[in-house]
């Protein structure tokens, strides 16, 4: 007999965008013996998509017919690649209604495909993005956004925490703090220690050349730097690196990606955009967003709706897949245990 534990909930995003297909993609690609799926979306719209996408991709795609459906109907149409309140309103009230699923134990883990953000907001809902809305739904105080990809040889896996996620530029040094910094990093060790149990983690600085003295800044002088030696105190198991200025902070990473060298097994960015930008530019067909501190493990694809090919066949399924086998395989994986040698 199935059990919780043997089913993987996806909420699928955004109606007007590529959330569909990359999910009928993805699930028509080998998976775990006993994986279970539920979908939870409009099934009218989802055999729609299905059929219109046989007629237009030559790829595998999945009959949803397959599957378990939490059927949520669209309340009105929408169109591919088209944002606007109807689809805000639904990608809304599929992904609550997945929480709700997995939190009250009708799941393994919850993988989003994308959403809209101007939809939501168009739609009445004014959050920066799934995370927030996560966040909000679950109690959890402190939720981070975690990128993790497994470089293309099987062996070395990037992960990059953000220290703040989906707030402007000009907030973010008013955000960051001791407080916040200690907490990312355990959050990321916690993390990391999945894989390793005397990982090495590298932070990036805040300021061109990490400060250079407080030339460019006083922020590393002030206090991050003060942060960062009185948690190694705490952790002396742990080696830590940083600040490093941030743009070599991911070079290393980059050759490990390649096999060239062997990368750190954790990187904290302080900001969404530093961290984001060198995850995209390695791992834009791998990389996973896995949110941290909710009380289950939630993924998703790390790219967004892609209005301008939705509706088309074309988009790339590969984040998707990536998704659902990090939810599989990270799902019941305790959080403090090595599953690989130190």
């Amino acid at each position: 007999m199935k059990t919780t534990a043997d089913r993987l909930v996806i909420a699928l995003g955004d109606p007007a965008g590529i959330g569909a297909e990359v999910t009928l993609k993805a699930l028509a690609r080998p998976r775990p013996a006993g994986q279970e799926v539920v979908l939870v979306g409009c099934g009218r719209w989802l055999r729609e998509c299905h059929r219109q996408l046989l007629a237009c991709s030559d790829a595998p795609l999945a009959d949803p017919d397959a599957f378990a459906l939490v059927d949520i109907p669209l309340e009105q149409p929408v169109v591919p690649g088209v944002s606007s309140p109807a689809a805000g309103a639904a990608s809304f009230a599929w992904l609550s209604e997945a929480v709700a699923l997995v939190g009250a134990g009708g799941g393994r883990a919850l993988v989003t495909a994308p959403i809209a953000k101007a939809s939501w907001q168009a739609a009445g809902h004014a959050y920066p993005g799934q995370t927030e809305r996560l966040a909000e739904l679950t109690g959890a105080a402190d939720a981070g956004m975690l990128f993790t990809a497994v470089a293309p040889g099987g062996g070395w896996r990037l992960n990059t925490l953000l220290a703040t996620t989906h707030i402007p530029l000009a907030e973010v040094s008013a955000r960051l703090g001791p407080e916040l910094v200690h907490r990312r990093l355990d959050a990321l060790l916690a993390f990391c220690r999945r894989f390793r149990s005397r990982p090495r983690l590298v932070v990036a600085g805040l300021n061109p050349h990490a400060g250079e003295g407080g030339h460019l800044g006083r922020e590393e002088q002030d206090w991050l730097i003060p942060t960062l030696e009185h948690w190694r105190g705490q952790h002396p198991q742990v080696r830590l690196e940083g600040p490093v200025p941030p743009d070599t902070c991911w070079l290393e990473a980059a050759a490990a990606w390649r096999g060239q060298a062997e990368g750190a097994d954790g990187y904290l960015a302080l900001y969404h955009d530093q961290g984001l930008i060198p995850v995209k530019l390695l791992a834009f067909d791998a990389a996973v967003n896995t949110t941290l501190g909710l009380p289950f493990l939630r993924t998703s694809p790390d790219h967004g709706t892609a209005f301008a090919i939705a509706g088309q066949g074309i988009a790339r399924a590969d984040s998707m897949a990536a998704a659902i086998q990090t939810a599989w395989e990270l799902g019941q994986t305790p959080t403090t245990a090595a599953v690989s040698p130190p």
